[in-house]
């Protein structure tokens, strides 16, 4: 059986899309695709949405029952190798929750993400201090060692070297005004959070709006969420949806349009981007006073 590992490659995740569509146009089910393999339904199922690895002598046998010509099989096999190759963030398998797996090689893979965010300043704009802050009082910090939570911001320090690329996704975010204003760490902490903030808003790929407690409730009141958009036709858009103790990873048309439409509105509602540099600039200033 493919072993399973904490975060599948972008690769992984469009292979296995492919493997699905290429079993639908054979005609063949799940249970008859297992039966070929002598595998389980479920084993199927894990490699079609990247839950596990590609294992090649699988999919060896899959490619010319779903009819695909040797010259194409090749191709595709070719292409699962290279799909297999660990991500830089399987380093940090040992922290990385079930339900966060994927996140990271979604991130990495997007030419657009779009981010409302109710609570908390978004992981890619975080300073170390206040991601250290964040996960200490939250439910990482209560459940795991100092040692395991050095490690969380270890992985979000290294995620944020994804804006300053020469090939960075557009990343545009709409924050509440309760996330500058809820005290995280100390006020030092905070200072150097906003401050982190005004420099980000400099990259020519990065854009932050700020729905103020002045024009009252919006679309997206109930929960924060992540678009992701890629330019790989195989990979649909896709909507993250982070809770307490998991996470929603919706890719069908109508949830997507759905908070595609709720972030156009927020985006609307909240106060334009040409305006955000003055209002951190004065949540920097109360802080001084």
């Amino acid at each position: 059986m493919s072993e399973p590992r904490s975060a599948p490659t972008i690769g992984q995740l469009v292979l296995g899309r492919q493997l699905r569509a290429l079993r639908e146009k054979a005609g063949l089910s799940r249970e008859q695709a297992g039966r070929l393999l002598r595998v389980t339904v479920a084993t199927i199922r894990r490699m079609e949405t990247a839950e596990v690895a590609l294992k090649i002598p699988y999919v060896q046998l899959l490619l010319p029952a779903y009819g695909l010509a040797a010259p194409e099989a090749e191709v595709f096999l070719r292409l699962a190798e290279e799909a297999n190759k660990p991500g830089w963030w399987q380093r940090f398998h040992d922290i990385l929750p079930d339900w966060f797996s994927g996140y990271v090689s979604l991130e990495e893979a997007a030419r657009t993400i779009r981010a409302y965010e109710p609570h908390f300043v978004p992981g890619l704009l975080q300073t170390e201090e206040y991601a250290h802050a964040v996960l200490t009082t939250g439910s990482v910090g209560r459940t795991v060692d100092r040692d395991r939570i050095d490690r969380h911001v270890a992985l979000r320090l290294e995620r944020q070297t994804l804006p300053d690329r020469q090939d960075a996704p557009v990343f545009w975010a709409v924050l509440d005004e309760t996330v500058l204003r809820r005290p995280v760490g100390s006020r030092a902490v905070m200072r150097a959070q906003l401050d982190r903030l005004l420099e980000m808003i400099e990259l020519p790929r990065v854009t932050l709006q700020i729905a103020t407690f002045a024009t009252g409730p919006h679309a997206g009141t109930y929960s924060p969420f992540v678009l992701f958009r890629f330019d790989i036709p195989e990979v649909r858009d896709m909507v993250y949806i982070e809770y307490l103790t998991g996470a929603l990873y919706l890719d069908e048309d109508s949830e997507v349009t759905a908070h595609m439409q709720a972030m156009d509105m927020m985006v609307t509602h909240a106060e334009p981007a040409t305006r955000t540099k003055d209002l951190l600039t004065g949540f920097r200033a109360e802080l001084d006073r």
